[in-house]
């Protein structure tokens, strides 16, 4: 069979446009962590997560992360977009940036009462502000342990929904994807200069299951191994 390079070039590429797909993958772990020194307040079980700082002038940060193992392996992503869905503010327009985490940690069964603003008392492998796993494992540093590099930013205002999608993000989800034991997530800072920026948004347990943070997932699966053996003359 005697195949020209065009022809060639089509059966190398077409497969794997035809193939594109995508997944959308809800968290499955988020958490906040309080600002406290006893670093004994979370939120493993709550609706609700926070990033920015309070009128109390305490600070809050989210913490999330999604399991990409039900994408196929030999896939190639592409491009990703996180959603979340802001749910209360105490104050006007702030960015709100993501950042890799770099140390493993957990989500307990902490549940807050009221708006959740205020945390409830760790329980067993909830990450805290010092704690990565409360009580026995804390981070390097209080606060969590995270790129500072910006891996994407948006400015949050009013009530709604909010995406972060750029191509720093896709590397994250890229390199997760290929090092799944690195996959830590992302933290969630808001704007630490001043008071009144705090920004709360549903977590994977929102009793609404269309606010929950989603991670939409653009990738192309491994062309069959039919498709990839041929023969040029």
């Amino acid at each position: 069979m005697r195949m020209t390079l065009w022809t060639l070039v089509t059966l190398l590429v077409l497969p794997s446009l035809l193939n594109a797909a995508s997944v959308d993958l809800v968290a499955d772990r988020d958490n906040t962590l309080y600002e406290r020194a006893a670093g004994d307040l979370s939120n493993g079980a709550g609706d609700h997560f926070f990033a920015g700082v309070t009128a109390m002038d305490l600070i809050r940060r989210g913490v999330l992360r999604f399991d990409l193992s039900v994408i196929p392996a030999g896939s190639t992503i592409f491009d990703a977009t996180l959603t979340l869905n802001m749910s209360r503010t105490v104050g006007g327009s702030a960015v709100v940036s993501l950042h890799k985490i770099q140390s493993d940690w957990g989500e307990g069964n902490s549940d807050a009462p009221g708006e959740e603003g205020g945390g409830a008392p760790a329980s067993s492998g909830d990450a805290t502000w010092i704690h990565t796993f409360f009580s026995g494992q804390t981070w390097n540093s209080a606060g969590g342990d995270f790129s500072g590099s910006t891996t994407d930013a948006t400015t949050v205002g009013n009530e709604g929904t909010y995406t972060w999608s750029s191509s720093n993000l896709t590397a994250d989800v890229q390199q997760w994807f290929a090092n799944p034991g690195q996959n830590f997530g992302w933290l969630l800072k808001g704007d630490e200069s001043q008071t009144t920026t705090a920004k709360r948004f549903d977590t994977r347990e929102n009793p609404n299951a269309g606010n929950r943070p989603e991670l939409e997932v653009e990738f192309t699966p491994p062309i069959p191994v039919e498709l990839q053996s041929f023969s040029v003359d």
